[in-house]
């Protein structure tokens, strides 16, 4: 027996909106043998647009049941059967976030009308449940209402299970199937051919456009986890639906995964990828000398007047690296913008600060103390290579940075040894330097083993 549900919502995906309306007709793989219907009041309110496209207002649901007053009723109808929808992850979810919010669970065997139509009846221009039913000759009255998406639903599924010849229902609810986790759109031969290994991946629409770039140690397992909702950010149904391709990109190891998705998403803009859009370095850290001679760090916006000592992506990034730069060299954390105060800083108070803010120490010494600190910003400019694993067991990545300044990354023969730094250029495509690789990279050398990095000095050759 098979539930055929389809519901309206307050939004487009579970975790911060709720149902409106439900409506369930319960099939037996020949007919409709029941039905339940409600509105049901979502305890907030239902946005304009989502009242222009389903006709259900305010006024309609205030006096309608809440969903733990139904919540058993719908557990009951729904027991010991298929859970059925066109593109079920969306109804399901949304459900299933109801009865979580209660402190409950609801479970499920999904199918999806809409992966089983394109294998069904494969080759037809759209498979959105208006143009399907149209193309099929289905009469589906009040759309965008759960009781007429629904009975449209249901007959649609009556359709697909008296000419499927090859078994695709009966394929579909096994065990070991991963088909209701996919979205819908997306052939599971896409999903089968990804391989268990570290790199990048990329989500295309129907036109191939990138719509997203992530990265992974393992392709499979990740792109998994955003399909089976154990990642909240891929509840977002209208992401899921977007999704007609995946193609990827071996990295052979995390970091250059990393970088070159912190690339990608750069070069191609994905309008779903939100984390990594701000490639600008908004922040950086000025020096000024004061009326009284005393020379002053500072943080402020990036300006065309000022030249910084160094640049970052966010304020907080700046504070903490001023603030040890600080503590290493004794500097006064009023004088480095650090605190406000009218006149000593609080640490010259508990005895941290040697006083230069209220001229404890003269302007020469002081000054030192400073230059030697902002000397220290171009001291950490090494020059080096991080060795990784490769694609494959005969080949290593080489990621390479020269001056402190990232250059690339590249792979090789793990059988060439590299005795200087041209070398080791020689084997590397060149990519653009910024706060987020920085960031990547030496992050990265904090864990890296000692023997997988090699360093070398200004010449060039390699060092120890």
């Amino acid at each position: 027996m098979y539930a055929i549900v389809d519901i309206e919502t307050t939004g487009g995906y579970a975790s911060r909106n709720k149902i409106t309306e439900i409506a369930i007709f319960i099939h037996d793989g020949t007919q409709i043998v029941d039905s339940y219907e409600t509105l049901i009041n979502p305890e907030r309110n239902i946005p304009s647009h989502i009242t222009a496209l389903t006709g259900i207002t305010n006024d309609m649901v205030a006096t309608a049941p809440k969903f733990y007053e139904v919540a058993k009723k719908i557990l009951e109808f729904t027991e010991g059967m298929v859970f059925v929808a066109h593109n079920v992850n969306f109804d399901y979810s949304f459900i299933k976030s109801e009865y979580e919010s209660l402190g409950g669970s609801f479970h499920r065997k999904k199918l999806c009308t809409v992966r089983l139509s394109r294998k069904i009846i494969p080759g037809l221009p759209s498979y959105s449940l208006g143009n399907l039913c149209q193309q099929v000759n289905i009469p589906l009255n009040d759309r965008h209402r759960a009781a007429g998406d629904a009975e449209a639903t249901a007959k649609l599924f009556g359709l697909l299970v008296s000419t499927d010849e090859d078994g695709h229902i009966e394929k579909a609810l096994k065990g070991n199937s991963r088909e209701t986790i996919l979205p819908p759109n997306l052939a599971k031969e896409d999903f089968t051919q990804l391989p268990h290994l570290a790199g990048v991946y990329y989500f295309h629409d129907v036109k191939g456009q990138v719509i997203y770039v992530g990265k992974a140690i393992d392709i499979k397992k990740r792109i998994t986890g955003h399909f089976s909702g154990s990642a909240k950010e891929w509840s977002k149904q209208h992401i899921r639906n977007e999704i007609h391709n995946i193609s990827y990109e071996l990295t052979g190891n995390e970091l250059v995964a990393l970088l070159l998705e912190s690339h990608e998403i750069k070069r191609l803009w994905p309008r779903y990828n939100r984390a990594q859009k701000n490639t600008g370095t908004n922040w950086g850290i000025f020096s000024y000398e004061d009326r009284k001679g005393y020379l002053r760090v500072g943080i402020n916006r990036m300006n065309p007047v000022q030249q910084p000592l160094l640049t970052f992506k966010s304020h907080e990034e700046a504070r903490k690296f001023l603030s040890e730069k600080v503590k290493e060299y004794g500097l006064c954390p009023k004088y480095c913008g650090l605190q406000k105060a009218p006149k000593a800083c609080f640490d010259y108070q508990i005895g941290a600060c040697q006083g230069a803010c209220v001229e404890k120490v003269s302007t020469e010494d002081y000054n030192r103390q400073v230059e030697k600190a902002i000397a220290s910003f171009a001291s950490d400019k090494h020059s080096f290579v991080i060795f990784g694993k490769g694609r494959n067991a005969e080949e290593t990545t080489l990621v390479l940075v020269e001056q402190g300044a990232y250059q690339g990354f590249g792979y090789m023969d793990k059988n060439t040894s590299i005795g200087d730094f041209e070398t080791a250029k020689s084997h590397v495509k060149h990519y653009k330097d910024n706060q987020e690789v920085q960031r990547i990279i030496y992050g990265h050398l904090k864990k890296v083993a000692a023997d997988q990095v090699h360093f070398f000095d200004a010449e060039g050759v390699r060092q120890g």
